[in-house]
Protein backbone atom coordinates (compact mmCIF):
# COMPACT_ATOMS: atom_id res chain seq x y z
CA UNK A 1 0.00 0.00 0.00
CA UNK A 2 1.30 3.84 -0.78
CA UNK A 3 0.91 5.64 2.41
CA UNK A 4 0.90 9.44 2.37
CA UNK A 5 1.61 11.11 5.91
CA UNK A 6 0.68 14.59 6.32
CA UNK A 7 3.01 16.50 9.09
CA UNK A 8 5.61 13.93 9.02
CA UNK A 9 7.76 16.08 10.98
CA UNK A 10 5.49 16.31 14.04
CA UNK A 11 5.59 13.59 17.14
CA UNK A 12 2.90 11.50 16.00
CA UNK A 13 4.12 11.88 12.52
CA UNK A 14 7.46 10.69 12.88
CA UNK A 15 6.70 7.47 14.45
CA UNK A 16 4.17 7.00 11.72
CA UNK A 17 6.48 6.95 8.69
CA UNK A 18 9.31 3.89 10.01
CA UNK A 19 6.56 2.17 11.26
CA UNK A 20 4.22 2.23 7.93
CA UNK A 21 7.66 1.28 6.08
CA UNK A 22 8.73 -1.27 8.88
CA UNK A 23 5.01 -2.67 7.99
CA UNK A 24 5.99 -2.94 4.43
CA UNK A 25 4.43 -0.06 2.91
CA UNK A 26 5.65 2.73 0.26
CA UNK A 27 5.29 5.94 2.74
CA UNK A 28 5.58 9.16 1.73
CA UNK A 29 6.49 11.57 4.51
CA UNK A 30 5.51 15.73 4.37
CA UNK A 31 6.51 17.97 6.98
CA UNK A 32 5.29 21.15 7.18
CA UNK A 33 7.78 23.25 5.02
CA UNK A 34 7.52 20.72 2.88
CA UNK A 35 3.16 20.72 2.57
CA UNK A 36 0.96 22.71 4.46
CA UNK A 37 -2.26 21.88 4.73
CA UNK A 38 -4.13 24.85 4.75
CA UNK A 39 -3.08 25.45 1.46
CA UNK A 40 -5.93 23.44 -0.56
CA UNK A 41 -4.09 23.99 -4.19
CA UNK A 42 -0.63 22.27 -2.68
CA UNK A 43 -2.87 19.60 -0.79
CA UNK A 44 -4.21 18.81 -3.98
CA UNK A 45 -0.76 18.79 -6.14
CA UNK A 46 0.94 16.77 -3.30
CA UNK A 47 -1.82 14.14 -3.81
CA UNK A 48 -2.55 13.66 -7.24
CA UNK A 49 0.85 13.90 -7.75
CA UNK A 50 1.28 10.95 -5.53
CA UNK A 51 -1.45 9.18 -5.83
CA UNK A 52 -1.49 7.11 -3.02
CA UNK A 53 -3.80 4.75 -1.51
CA UNK A 54 -3.98 5.88 1.87
CA UNK A 55 -3.57 9.45 4.04
CA UNK A 56 -3.27 10.11 7.18
CA UNK A 57 -3.56 13.60 8.35
CA UNK A 58 -0.82 13.95 11.26
CA UNK A 59 -0.57 17.66 10.68
CA UNK A 60 -2.61 19.09 13.58
CA UNK A 61 -2.63 22.61 15.42
CA UNK A 62 -1.99 20.87 19.37
CA UNK A 63 -1.22 24.17 21.11
CA UNK A 64 -4.22 23.80 23.31
CA UNK A 65 -3.93 26.91 25.04
CA UNK A 66 -2.79 28.76 22.59
CA UNK A 67 -6.43 27.71 20.80
CA UNK A 68 -7.99 29.84 23.35
CA UNK A 69 -6.39 32.90 22.06
CA UNK A 70 -6.36 32.16 18.54
CA UNK A 71 -9.68 29.56 17.49
CA UNK A 72 -9.18 31.26 13.66
CA UNK A 73 -5.42 29.69 13.70
CA UNK A 74 -6.88 26.15 15.13
CA UNK A 75 -9.22 26.31 12.82
CA UNK A 76 -7.45 26.72 9.85
CA UNK A 77 -5.49 23.61 10.64
CA UNK A 78 -8.07 21.02 12.37
CA UNK A 79 -10.85 21.94 10.38
CA UNK A 80 -10.31 23.56 6.94
CA UNK A 81 -7.06 21.79 6.36
CA UNK A 82 -8.48 18.44 7.72
CA UNK A 83 -10.77 19.29 5.15
CA UNK A 84 -8.43 20.28 2.07
CA UNK A 85 -6.73 16.27 3.07
CA UNK A 86 -9.34 14.61 2.96
CA UNK A 87 -10.80 15.72 -0.50
CA UNK A 88 -8.01 15.45 -2.14
CA UNK A 89 -7.70 12.32 -1.19
CA UNK A 90 -11.10 11.30 -2.36
CA UNK A 91 -10.72 12.66 -5.50
CA UNK A 92 -7.70 9.69 -6.00
CA UNK A 93 -9.96 6.89 -4.26
CA UNK A 94 -7.51 7.11 -1.07
CA UNK A 95 -8.41 6.17 2.57
CA UNK A 96 -7.88 9.34 4.67
CA UNK A 97 -7.16 9.06 8.60
CA UNK A 98 -7.84 12.08 10.85
CA UNK A 99 -6.28 11.40 14.54
CA UNK A 100 -8.38 13.25 16.90
CA UNK A 101 -8.90 13.81 20.67
CA UNK A 102 -10.35 12.68 23.78
CA UNK A 103 -10.84 16.75 24.14
CA UNK A 104 -14.09 16.32 21.83
CA UNK A 105 -15.51 14.96 25.09
CA UNK A 106 -16.72 17.13 28.38
CA UNK A 107 -14.97 15.15 30.98
CA UNK A 108 -18.11 14.32 32.82
CA UNK A 109 -18.89 10.88 32.36
CA UNK A 110 -17.56 8.25 35.23
CA UNK A 111 -16.55 5.35 32.85
CA UNK A 112 -15.03 5.03 29.74
CA UNK A 113 -16.13 7.28 26.87
CA UNK A 114 -17.24 5.29 23.13
CA UNK A 115 -17.78 6.14 19.97
CA UNK A 116 -21.57 6.89 20.14
CA UNK A 117 -21.24 8.82 22.73
CA UNK A 118 -22.20 12.21 22.68
CA UNK A 119 -19.24 15.09 22.30
CA UNK A 120 -19.20 18.40 23.84
CA UNK A 121 -15.74 20.02 23.81
CA UNK A 122 -15.02 22.35 26.84
CA UNK A 123 -12.18 24.29 24.86
CA UNK A 124 -11.53 25.66 21.70
CA UNK A 125 -8.87 22.92 21.11
CA UNK A 126 -11.79 20.39 21.58
CA UNK A 127 -13.80 22.45 19.29
CA UNK A 128 -11.95 22.48 16.43
CA UNK A 129 -10.98 18.84 16.31
CA UNK A 130 -14.34 17.88 16.24
CA UNK A 131 -14.42 20.31 13.35
CA UNK A 132 -12.24 18.44 11.85
CA UNK A 133 -13.98 15.00 12.31
CA UNK A 134 -16.83 16.47 10.90
CA UNK A 135 -14.69 18.18 7.93
CA UNK A 136 -13.23 14.66 7.37
CA UNK A 137 -16.77 12.89 7.29
CA UNK A 138 -18.11 15.06 4.99
CA UNK A 139 -15.21 15.30 2.36
CA UNK A 140 -13.97 11.38 1.84
CA UNK A 141 -16.21 8.77 2.82
CA UNK A 142 -13.57 6.11 3.09
CA UNK A 143 -12.92 7.60 6.20
CA UNK A 144 -11.17 6.55 9.67
CA UNK A 145 -11.78 9.37 12.53
CA UNK A 146 -9.37 7.98 15.38
CA UNK A 147 -9.59 9.33 18.52
CA UNK A 148 -6.67 9.06 20.96
CA UNK A 149 -5.72 10.34 24.39
CA UNK A 150 -2.48 12.18 26.27
CA UNK A 151 -0.30 11.55 23.67
CA UNK A 152 3.73 11.44 24.19
CA UNK A 153 6.44 10.42 22.17
CA UNK A 154 10.40 10.98 21.66
CA UNK A 155 9.69 13.20 18.69
CA UNK A 156 7.99 15.84 19.97
CA UNK A 157 7.55 18.12 23.34
CA UNK A 158 5.80 15.65 25.95
CA UNK A 159 4.63 15.80 29.69
CA UNK A 160 7.29 12.74 30.45
CA UNK A 161 10.35 14.92 29.25
CA UNK A 162 9.01 17.62 30.96
CA UNK A 163 8.12 16.17 34.52
CA UNK A 164 12.01 14.19 34.07
CA UNK A 165 13.41 17.75 33.20
CA UNK A 166 11.69 19.20 36.67
CA UNK A 167 12.52 15.90 38.36
CA UNK A 168 16.13 16.20 37.66
CA UNK A 169 16.17 19.51 39.02
CA UNK A 170 14.24 20.16 41.74
CA UNK A 171 13.39 17.91 45.24
CA UNK A 172 9.47 17.90 44.50
CA UNK A 173 7.20 18.37 42.15
CA UNK A 174 3.29 19.50 41.76
CA UNK A 175 1.16 17.47 39.49
CA UNK A 176 -2.85 17.64 38.94
CA UNK A 177 -4.52 14.53 40.43
CA UNK A 178 -8.57 15.85 39.34
CA UNK A 179 -8.04 14.84 35.54
CA UNK A 180 -7.72 10.76 34.52
CA UNK A 181 -7.35 10.11 31.07
CA UNK A 182 -5.10 6.91 28.72
CA UNK A 183 -1.38 8.38 28.49
CA UNK A 184 -0.44 6.83 25.24
CA UNK A 185 3.04 6.26 23.50
CA UNK A 186 2.38 7.50 20.02
CA UNK A 187 4.62 4.44 18.56
CA UNK A 188 2.03 2.08 19.96
CA UNK A 189 -0.56 4.32 17.89
CA UNK A 190 1.70 4.95 14.99
CA UNK A 191 1.27 1.07 14.73
CA UNK A 192 -2.52 0.96 15.61
CA UNK A 193 -3.00 3.77 12.88
CA UNK A 194 -1.17 1.53 10.48
CA UNK A 195 -2.88 -1.54 10.87
CA UNK A 196 -6.76 0.58 10.86
CA UNK A 197 -5.60 1.30 7.15
CA UNK A 198 -5.76 -3.10 6.02
CA UNK A 199 -9.84 -2.60 7.10
CA UNK A 200 -12.81 -0.80 5.63
CA UNK A 201 -14.32 -0.38 8.70
CA UNK A 202 -14.50 3.33 8.18
CA UNK A 203 -15.75 5.82 10.71
CA UNK A 204 -15.14 6.96 14.15
CA UNK A 205 -12.56 4.44 16.37
CA UNK A 206 -10.90 4.61 20.06
CA UNK A 207 -7.54 4.09 20.16
CA UNK A 208 -5.53 4.99 23.43
CA UNK A 209 -3.62 2.61 25.99
CA UNK A 210 -4.92 0.25 27.83
CA UNK A 211 -5.71 1.27 31.49
CA UNK A 212 -6.33 4.80 33.20
CA UNK A 213 -4.34 7.38 35.42
CA UNK A 214 -4.33 10.35 36.37
CA UNK A 215 -1.65 12.99 35.30
CA UNK A 216 -0.69 12.53 39.44
CA UNK A 217 -0.16 8.70 39.03
CA UNK A 218 1.51 8.98 35.76
CA UNK A 219 4.30 10.65 37.26
CA UNK A 220 4.85 8.81 40.04
CA UNK A 221 4.98 6.33 37.33
CA UNK A 222 7.54 8.25 35.28
CA UNK A 223 9.80 8.53 37.83
CA UNK A 224 9.70 5.05 39.22
CA UNK A 225 10.52 3.50 36.03
CA UNK A 226 13.36 6.25 35.07
CA UNK A 227 14.71 6.35 39.13
CA UNK A 228 14.08 9.71 39.50
CA UNK A 229 14.05 10.52 42.76
CA UNK A 230 11.62 13.50 43.57
CA UNK A 231 8.71 13.95 45.66
CA UNK A 232 5.16 14.16 43.89
CA UNK A 233 2.59 16.68 44.75
CA UNK A 234 -0.94 17.08 43.95
CA UNK A 235 -2.80 19.89 43.52
CA UNK A 236 -6.74 20.29 41.75
CA UNK A 237 -7.08 21.55 38.21
CA UNK A 238 -8.23 24.97 39.10
CA UNK A 239 -5.26 25.78 41.21
CA UNK A 240 -3.16 25.94 37.43
CA UNK A 241 -5.41 28.96 36.27
CA UNK A 242 -4.90 27.45 32.82
CA UNK A 243 -6.90 29.48 29.70
CA UNK A 244 -8.13 25.90 28.47
CA UNK A 245 -10.36 23.81 30.62
CA UNK A 246 -9.61 20.04 30.72
CA UNK A 247 -11.72 17.03 30.77
CA UNK A 248 -11.78 15.81 34.29
CA UNK A 249 -12.55 11.61 33.04
CA UNK A 250 -11.36 11.67 29.25
CA UNK A 251 -10.65 7.65 29.44
CA UNK A 252 -11.55 6.45 26.00
CA UNK A 253 -13.41 3.15 25.31
CA UNK A 254 -14.60 1.48 22.40
CA UNK A 255 -17.72 -0.88 21.09
CA UNK A 256 -15.72 -1.33 17.81
CA UNK A 257 -16.03 -5.20 16.76
CA UNK A 258 -13.36 -5.89 15.36
CA UNK A 259 -11.11 -3.40 17.03
CA UNK A 260 -7.47 -2.47 17.61
CA UNK A 261 -6.31 -2.59 21.38
CA UNK A 262 -2.65 -0.53 22.29
CA UNK A 263 -0.64 -1.71 24.99
CA UNK A 264 -0.60 -0.70 28.95
CA UNK A 265 0.15 2.84 29.21
CA UNK A 266 2.77 2.02 31.48
CA UNK A 267 4.39 -0.55 28.86
CA UNK A 268 4.08 2.69 26.26
CA UNK A 269 6.24 4.38 29.11
CA UNK A 270 8.66 1.70 28.98
CA UNK A 271 8.79 1.65 25.68
CA UNK A 272 9.21 5.29 25.32
CA UNK A 273 12.28 5.64 28.18
CA UNK A 274 13.80 2.84 25.87
CA UNK A 275 13.79 4.66 22.46
CA UNK A 276 14.34 8.05 23.97
CA UNK A 277 17.83 6.31 25.82
CA UNK A 278 18.78 4.96 22.40
CA UNK A 279 18.59 7.98 20.93
CA UNK A 280 20.53 9.90 23.45
CA UNK A 281 23.31 7.16 23.45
Amino acid sequence: MKILVTGAGGMLGRDLVPMAEEAGHDVIGLAHDELDITQPAAVESAVRAEQPDAVINSAAWTDVDGAEDDLEGALAVNEAGAANVAAAAAEVRAKVIFPSTDYVFDGTKNKPWLESDETNPLGAYGRSKLAGEIATAEHNPRHFIVRSSWLFGVAGKNFVDTMLGLGRDHDEVVVVKDQVGCPTYTGHLAAGLVRLLEWDSYGVHHMAADGQCSWYEFTIEIFAQAAVECRVLSQTSDMLNRKAPRPAYSVLGTERDPSIYLPHWKEGLAAFLAKRAEAWA
